[in-house]
């Protein structure tokens, strides 16, 4: 049985992980939680890619170079 690299990505994470790109750029204030909520709802992810958007991207750095809800 072949395993699935780590590394690949589904089509709709990849476009999660875009999307989410996109929204924090253009609403840097939104809430990050919601902004991950959201595209897993939007781009109908699994349990383990939701996990995956949980563990990497809760405190992503902004242009600021201070990480969302460190403070």
């Amino acid at each position: 049985m072949t395993q699935r690299p780590t590394a690949a990505l589904s089509t709709n994470l990849q476009k999660a992980v875009l999307w989410i790109g996109e929204i924090t750029q253009k609403k840097p204030n939104k809430q990050r939680n919601q902004v991950i909520t959201e595209a897993q709802l939007r781009f109908d992810l699994t349990p383990a890619e939701s996990e995956f958007l949980n563990h990497n991207f809760k405190n992503i750095v902004t242009g600021t170079g201070v990480k969302k809800g460190s403070r």
